[in-house]
């Protein structure tokens, strides 16, 4: 079984990427963006309260995405293998994930960061935002505080990861084949 953990910052591309590698690698699409949002519509008790965090730009909690990734995990028993979009962005995190997949007699493969200037991304997100609806990807200050809790929760793992030898870092700038060729080179070892 492959696990792998897709990672950067919001705009980077993961969505997009993720969607050519599931379907390369036949792997289950595990997005905590998509899985937030199902939340969110169908109004869930853990979608109103992950949406109170979502409309200030802010992080949703550890255990209310916890809680919700292994509920989608727990759906899908027979995948061969996992892609997680957005998650883990903590050391926490990367540490309940962990457990929780060890006690599944699984574990992480690899990680795989898109990499990108935060001017670029905000520009892409501001895009986004006009067609999105979504309202943290209109607002450049929202936007940027993302990336302030990115840059303080998440990148530290890199480390984490480097430190298991499984982080991966690819440039996420380019056309979206240029950016998905990468990805497959990287892909490819595993």
């Amino acid at each position: 079984m492959i696990n792998i953990v897709l990672f950067g910052k919001p705009g980077a591309g993961k969505g997009t990427q993720a969607e050519f590698l599931k379907e390369k690698y036949n792997l289950t699409h595990l997005s905590t963006g998509d899985i937030f949002r199902f939340n969110i519509k169908n109004d869930t008790d853990l979608g109103k309260l992950a949406k109170t965090y979502m409309d200030k730009g802010d992080l949703v909690p550890d255990e209310v995405t916890i809680q919700m990734l292994q509920s989608e995990v727990d759906k899908n028993p027979h995948s061969a293998g996992f892609l997680f979009d957005g998650f883990p962005r903590t050391l926490a995190q990367a540490a309940a994930l962990d457990a929780f997949l060890e006690s599944k007699n699984q574990t992480i493969t690899a990680t795989v960061a898109l990499e990108a200037d935060d001017n670029i991304l905000v520009a892409r997100l501001l895009e986004r935002g006009k067609t999105s609806g979504r309202p943290d990807d209109q607002d450049e200050e929202k936007i940027r505080n993302r990336y302030d809790e990115y840059n303080q929760k998440t990148a530290p793992l890199m480390d984490y990861y480097k430190n298991q030898g499984k982080f991966y870092s690819v440039d996420g700038i380019g056309t979206i084949e240029e950016v998905t060729e990468r990805l497959n080179r990287v892909f490819d070892q595993f």
